[in-house]
């Protein structure tokens, strides 16, 4: 299978890495502005992987014309304008897999549907899922994702084409309900972050239950499976977001409040955003993502928010 993979950061360079691993022609690209292809050009490798010759580098879209898939790991916030560029190539009959997690702020807009929106109808969509940072997966130590599409035969010829001993891929039931999932759970990463800084850590597991229930609310709310907040794409992903070192949301959470500058904003940044509108608009409560909101946006004190939460009228767990 001939793959595109456009994206060159750390995720899309270890989807490259490991596209070509397990046997498949695989191309990447990058803009020529960016730093990262920069020194992949240079080196063919970053500062977690080294790719092989065999993997071709291109700055030039034009290359993904020939691929059969079409595999994208960029900022969600970017994806628009992203497709607009693609447009101008007419692609068709191309399965477009999405390795990234977010919502756009400006419309609320699930990945999968900026995507429908600005391609061509015999082009397929899915998204790829899950647990797992690269650190691991490139020193051998394995996990479970998902891929999910509404084209079923979709979904069933790209786990057989992407599955490894190193990933083992279930096949998505809830499109709605995993992206959702997959891009709240960056949110609730920040959350982490922020009780560690605070040396409050222990409290992470009151965290993940109540922040997996409000998650739950919100894809019910949008027509989605409530189920699927405890699967693979948000309490499955919790490990890998809540307590890994390597976790860029959960740092990125914890240098907020010590107040260290931590570089790049983390997509959990942006999508907390989207996820208060979500609030607004389907009318639930989220209290944890308006909390990280409201730390994040408003300036509010991170230890009366803590405060606030604690204070809300008591209820029961279910």
């Amino acid at each position: 299978m001939k793959i595109s993979v456009i994206g060159c950061g750390r995720w899309g360079t270890f989807i490259t890495w490991y596209l070509d691993h397990i046997g498949h022609n695989v191309s990447l690209y990058g803009r020529e502005s960016s730093k990262h292809m920069k020194q992949l050009i240079k080196e063919r490798r970053n500062d977690l992987l080294e790719l092989k010759e065999s993997i071709l580098l291109t700055h030039s879209l034009e290359e993904i014309k020939t691929s059969e898939v079409i595999v994208i790991s960029i900022n969600a916030q970017g994806l628009q304008k992203l497709m607009e560029e693609l447009n101008h190539l007419n692609l068709e009959n191309k399965i477009f897999v999405l390795c990234m997690k977010g919502i756009e702020i400006s419309t609320g807009r699930r990945l999968t549907q900026i995507v429908k929106q600005n391609t061509h109808e015999s082009n397929k969509i899915a998204v790829w899922l899950g647990p797992g940072h690269v650190q691991e997966f490139y020193n051998g130590i394995p996990n479970c994702m998902v891929i999910d599409s509404e084209d079923n035969h979709t979904k069933e010829y790209l786990i057989e084409q992407f599955s490894s001993k190193l990933i083992r891929f279930y096949y998505g039931q809830d499109l709605i309900g995993n992206e959702i999932g997959a891009a709240a759970k960056n949110v609730i990463g920040i959350a982490a972050g922020m009780l560690d800084g605070l040396n409050l850590s222990t409290l992470k597991g009151a965290l993940m239950s109540r922040g997996t229930r409000e998650v739950a609310r919100l894809i019910k709310a949008m027509g989605g499976n409530e189920l699927s907040a405890y699967g693979l794409c948000h309490l499955g992903d919790y490990e890998a977001t809540v307590f890994s070192k390597f976790s860029h949301n959960r740092k990125f959470g914890e240098s907020f409040v010590k107040g260290e500058n931590y570089g790049d904003l983390a997509e959990g940044y942006y999508t907390v955003k989207a996820l208060v509108e979500l609030q607004e608009q389907y009318h639930i409560e989220l209290p944890i993502c308006q909390a990280v909101y409201d730390v994040l946006y408003k300036e509010v004190d991170i230890r009366q928010t803590l405060e606030n939460l604690f204070s809300r009228t008591l209820k029961a767990e279910f």
